[in-house]
């Protein structure tokens, strides 16, 4: 077949919806996506044309972005480089670094009030801290100025709403989300077919199935091990919250330390010590992705998008033998998903030119023809598709289900989780969260590392936590 190239994007013509885009083959690789209008020497365009604003007004204008390294913003590059210029004559050039020297450059840059970084891609628990400091604008600003945004052509009511909410801060939007995921429970549902076993529906039953098919080459279950505040502190609040815990009391003070937040860490140490994988300390998703891609562990719960790549033979063993469900429910009845989007602010310090020029680009990328676009396009037969898109609608197109249609069951396995078992609050949303989110993650981990036990370490971490909001 032949190799898609970022030119054959802007030759490709026709309807607007992913149906158009596959064709009738339903093969996305060979060609980009089918997405785009035809008319005349524009054709690729056409669809971004029909917004009623002016797309030149920052003609000549150069924005550098921060993003991190993954495959859906190597999409957004490719699209950005041939259609985003062609469109508006702004120049976007990126800084592409690890999630976590990204964070720290970004907050040192917005800190400083240098303006070397139009937008990046900025983890939604660091908003609070940036509207508390005043380094963001809000972008309800941006969505209701009618000179920048032609509201019934961007539809930003489309786009998630948790994913948004999420992002809101005091009732204003301050990140727009342009990817994300949520969390779900990955099973070889081969392997349970042959022991006979029914998917977990409980965390109880889920450490008994643990148990059960554990053995010396295959962990029976794996969560994330590894310290940090988006890492171990990415799913261990999902079990807190679904074991009852609470992150604070009426009066404001932290309890972190309650009965049922030890409960739901003790839970966390024994199964990862008992049916985890060796050295789980250290695994983060990569880590359990490649593991159950190899036959190396039997369930594990974390973002719906490693279907995309566990799912794929040319990288994985188990491909075609997965199967997906929801959170397990928690002796509180709930479930709670760990809850994630790539949300995209604009700097505060910037110029009015270059806010501008942001805002064009930020509403271009989170619009429904460039996500459309970037959901299917394939740089190589065997890379993957996105399965983050941050429109309603396009999950809702029969063409992109059976594009991600992994299984008969996977996206509304995904879309529930999404609209029934996701907590905007699930972790708090406070300015202080990088110190809370640290002071956890060290308690969960050293817990987990029998340097201390589930209530000295969760102890602890109240202590901090308390200090940290006094101060």
């Amino acid at each position: 077949m032949k190799r898609v190239t970022r030119r054959s994007v802007l030759r490709t013509a026709a309807g607007a919806s992913v149906a158009a885009g596959l064709g009738t083959s339903g093969s996305v690789f060979g060609k980009a996506p089918v997405v785009l209008s035809q008319t005349g020497d524009t054709a690729a365009l056409a669809p971004f044309q029909e917004a009623k604003i002016d797309w030149r007004q920052a003609d000549g204008q150069t924005i550098t972005i921060l993003v991190t390294p993954a495959h859906y913003f190597e999409k957004f590059r490719a699209v950005t480089d041939d259609l985003f210029t062609a469109l508006t004559g702004i120049t976007v050039q990126r800084e592409v670094i690890p999630p976590k020297e990204l964070r720290e450059k970004a907050v040192l840059d917005l800190a400083s009030g240098s303006g070397n970084y139009a937008t990046h891609t900025a983890d939604p628990m660091y908003l609070p801290l940036y509207q508390a400091s005043d380094w963001i604008d809000p972008l309800d600003d941006y969505l209701n100025n009618t000179s920048l945004t032609d509201a019934a052509w961007f539809n930003v009511d489309d786009i998630i709403p948790n994913w948004r909410a999420a992002n809101t801060v005091e009732d204003r939007l301050y990140g727009m989300p342009v990817e994300g995921e949520t969390t779900i429970h990955v099973y070889r549902a081969d392997v349970f077919a042959d022991l006979g076993i029914e998917p977990p529906d409980t965390l109880e039953a889920f450490a008994q199935v643990a148990t059960e098919t554990h053995t010396a080459d295959r962990a029976g279950a794996a969560l994330r091990g590894f310290l940090g505040a988006g890492q171990n502190l990415y799913i261990f609040p999902s079990l807190f919250l679904e074991f009852g815990g609470a992150w604070f009391g009426e009066d404001g003070s932290p309890t972190v330390n309650s009965d049922a937040g030890v409960t739901a860490l003790q839970y966390y140490v024994d199964l990862l010590q008992k049916t985890g994988p060796a050295g789980v300390e250290n695994w983060n998703w990569p880590e359990i992705m490649e593991a159950f891609a190899n036959g190396g562990v039997t369930q594990f719960i974390d973002a719906n998008s490693t279907a995309s790549v566990i799912e794929n033979p040319a990288s994985s063993k188990v491909a075609g033998k997965v199967g997906y469900k929801r959170w397990p429910q928690g002796p509180t009845g709930r479930r709670v998903t760990s809850l994630w989007n790539w949300a995209m602010p604009i700097n505060k310090a910037l110029p009015e030119e270059q806010k501008i020029a942001t805002w064009l680009y930020i509403q271009w990328l989170a619009s429904q023809p460039t996500q459309t676009l970037s959901a299917t396009y394939k740089e190589t037969e065997n890379a993957v598709v996105r399965t983050g898109v941050n429109r309603v609608s396009i999950w809702d197109d029969p063409a992109y289900r059976e594009v991600v249609g992994f299984t008969d069951d996977y996206v509304d396995v995904v879309l529930t989780s999404l609209n029934d078992d996701t907590d905007p609050d699930w972790r708090p949303r406070v300015p202080q969260w990088p110190e809370i989110g640290d002071a956890m993650a060290i308690a969960v981990q050293s817990a987990l590392t029998n340097q201390k036990t589930p209530r000295e370490a969760l102890d602890e971490a109240n202590e901090n936590i308390a200090s940290v909001m006094e101060a």
